[in-house]
């Protein structure tokens, strides 16, 4: 019986990422960088207020000090500001303007923007205008990046004039009046026309406007310049930047000349794959320029490793890196010592996932673990080169974090997480485990969420809960694996025991790995069904008869796949925002993992064209204004279960965009209900969940 008592526990989970240390104290820390990263300060959450820690990494130092906001003032969030803080760009019209901070002045950068062909922008298929619109900002700061000198700007103008147009209405607006229509460019799978960025550097003092002399990059899904695939050199005196074509089997980096606009090639890698500077899409990419060499990821070895190419020739000169792990980020090169520091997976032997920082010399040789341990190491790097911060923990084991130098040696030890309150609401660490893919070969891993109250007499319904990337992993190595705490850990507070897993074609380990299946597969839906029944083999209190899914966006995807592919084992399903069908959905994605021109593929990955394989129950979740993947995907699938006469139950959410920030606890509050009453098969409690307030803050802490 599921109790409010339950639900109550639910809610503070739920709650979690937005009200920091009300359930974990010290689990974070966000340095503000002082004297130019030599000392920084923190402030730390303990859910009655907040208490200030002012740290000098040199001295060895952590001392309480007051809020300094008189050294941090807060900014325009619509403004980049430049590295000697005298100057900000940002965006007026569809044009570019310059300010200066001491004074107020303010004049044009570029005055030829027009209508869906200006400067700075994205695309607008991951603007978030809607969640923007929300918290009171009419768009993202610009795509820009300043010179090391503060005197130029890269950015680029951004062409969407002949993408397709996709519109979403909203019913009831904020004024109560008639329903308003949102226009927005959005490209396909297949389009003939993608969003382009023209690069351009801009001269702030003398206004002049230098052209790349190159064609426009494509830009299917996110500005190179806020992704960090185009980028200043330490001295100023070039621009480097990846291209890829929209077949994403060849990757190229190029110079740009910020005087002439003229463009050169460096080097390029070809593959029979998908050649990526990076397996997470939206991390920055493993590359670094040095003075005359280039550090370049690449996993034509079969993992992603490390070599040294000639920045003047583009010659190989070497492998930097090699074995069966990868290379996850580049944190320091020390140049003069001929030393590169970065943080690797597949060095731990109980778990591939988790990182660990290491170095190695530039010709290949001293290779070394900084971090020896088993734990999982997450870096934050200061503007300084003197030293970082490691959060090490597990998804048992709560975060430690340290300052260290380069040598791994502790500098100081800023804080060691209490969950004295989390252990409180009756929640108890997640399992790691690790069980065979479908293939009966090879080892995949997740966690496992016991329920609240365990009782290993008792048998518990099962919800998986998706989140099949590509792009991403669903499971962190490290402490709260759960996503931002959003469903796993509520779910189990429900009394349901909650499995998440990372499956063949998800990343994080090696390129055959990444590569296995397509989008159909679901990030591996296979892989997971395996994983349920070597479970349940193992512990007689998980009931395989009673399964349910749970997913958002992608994972709301996923969900509704299990649902249709396996019906066997998966009994209940609720999918929220789902992409239901890839020929519709963003081209960038699509293409770069189901192929530039494969229709046949496109189609395989549509939940649409499965409509009539329905038996479980299923629940659909779509935000009415969702500018991310339209509700259209969701209408089109409850379309055909219609057409199949299916019962499903459907709900749309007026004016909610991707993910239901401002109706969190309603939106959940109803999944719960649903798999409460529909997989646990009991009255769900009339208990309704606070609603929870967002603001910039609040995004800041959820997404930082």
């Amino acid at each position: 019986m599921t109790t409010t008592e339950d639900y109550q526990a639910a809610e503070l989970l739920l709650r979690r990422p937005a009200a920091p240390g009300e359930l974990v104290v010290g689990d974070k820390v966000r340095p503000r960088w002082i004297d130019g990263g030599a000392r920084f300060w923190y402030a730390v959450n303990t859910g009655a207020g907040k208490e200030f820690v002012l740290v000098d990494p040199a001295a060895g130092t952590r001392s309480p000090t007051v809020e300094p906001t008189a050294a941090t003032p807060p900014g325009n969030p619509l403004e980049v500001v430049s590295p000697d803080g005298k100057l900000a760009v940002s965006r007026r019209g569809h044009d570019l303007w310059a300010r200066s901070l001491s004074d107020g002045r303010e004049w044009a950068l570029t005055t030829d923007g027009a209508p869906h062909h200006e400067y700075g922008t994205g695309p607008d298929c991951t603007a978030n205008t809607t969640l923007l619109n929300k918290i009171g900002l009419p768009h993202l700061p610009p795509a820009v990046a300043w010179s090391p000198d503060s005197t130029r700007v890269l950015a680029h103008r951004t062409d969407q004039r002949r993408v397709r147009e996709a519109h979403l209405v909203q019913a009831r607006p904020a004024d109560g009046g008639a329903p308003v229509t949102r226009t927005q460019r959005y490209a396909h799978p297949g389009d003939e026309h993608l969003p382009t960025a023209e690069l351009v550097v801009l001269d702030v003092a003398a206004g002049a406007v230098v052209r790349a002399q190159a064609d426009p990059l494509p830009m299917p899904q996110m500005s190179p310049i806020t992704t960090k695939w185009a980028w200043w050199a330490q001295d100023g005196s070039a621009v480097y930047y990846l291209d890829r074509p929209r077949d994403p089997r060849t990757l190229s980096l190029r110079r740009l000349d910020p005087a002439t606009g003229a463009v050169t090639t460096v080097l390029s890698e070809s593959g029979p794959t998908r050649v990526e500077p990076n397996q997470w899409l939206y991390e920055p990419p493993i590359v670094r320029v040095l003075a005359d060499e280039v550090l370049w990821y690449s996993q034509r070895d079969g993992w992603g490793h490390l070599y040294r190419y000639d920045l003047r020739t583009g010659d190989l000169l070497g492998q930097v890196t090699s074995g069966e792990w990868a290379v996850r980020q580049v944190l320091h090169v020390d140049e003069a010592a001929r030393v590169v520091y970065f943080t690797a997976s597949g060095l731990v032997a109980d778990d591939p996932y988790r990182r660990t920082v290491c170095r190695a010399n530039l010709d290949g040789t001293g290779f070394a673990k900084l971090t020896d341990d088993d734990l999982d190491h997450v870096v934050t790097l200061p503007p300084t080169t003197g030293y970082f911060i490691d959060s090490a923990s597990t998804v048992d084991t709560p975060p430690v974090t340290t300052v260290r130098d380069w040598s791994g040696r502790v500098l100081v030890e800023l804080e060691r997480a209490d969950i004295t309150k989390l252990l409180d609401t009756g929640w108890t660490p997640p399992e790691r485990f690790r069980v065979k893919a479908a293939d009966g070969v090879t080892d995949v891993y997740g966690v496992l969420y016991k329920p609240r109250g365990f009782d290993p007499a008792h048998r518990y319904p099962v919800v998986d809960n998706v989140y099949p990337g590509p792009q991403v992993t669903r499971v962190a190595p490290s402490f709260d694996p759960g996503g931002m705490g959003l469903d796993a850990e509520p779910l189990a507070a429900l009394g349901f025991a909650v499995v998440a897993l990372d499956g063949r074609g998800t990343p994080g380990r090696s390129k055959a790995f990444h590569d296995a299946g397509a989008l159909a597969d679901a990030g591996g839906l296979a892989d997971h069904v395996a994983a349920l029944r070597q479970l349940a083999e193992t512990r007689p209190w998980l009931d395989p008869d009673r399964v349910g899914v749970l997913g958002h966006s992608g994972g709301g995807y996923a969900a509704a796949r299990a649902v249709l592919d396996f019906p066997e084992v998966y009994r209940v399903g609720v999918a929220l925002s789902g992409s239901h069908d890839a020929r519709h959905f963003n081209a960038g994605f699509v293409e770069t993992y189901d192929g530039a021109d494969n229709p046949e593929a496109w189609a395989r990955a549509s939940n649409v064209e499965l409509a009539d394989r329905l038996v479980g129950k299923l629940m659909l979740v779509h935000g009415e204004m969702d500018d991310q993947v339209h509700p259209t995907h969701t209408l089109r699938l409850a379309d055909r279960l219609v057409a199949a006469d299916k019962d499903f139950e459907l709900v749309v959410v007026p004016g909610a965009e991707h993910t239901f920030l401002d109706c969190l606890a309603y939106v959940r509050k109803r999944c719960w209900d649903f798999l409460v009453r529909e997989l646990a098969g009991t009255t769900p409690p009339a208990h309704r969940p606070a609603t929870i307030a967002i603001n910039p803050e609040v995004l800041a802490e959820m997404f930082a």
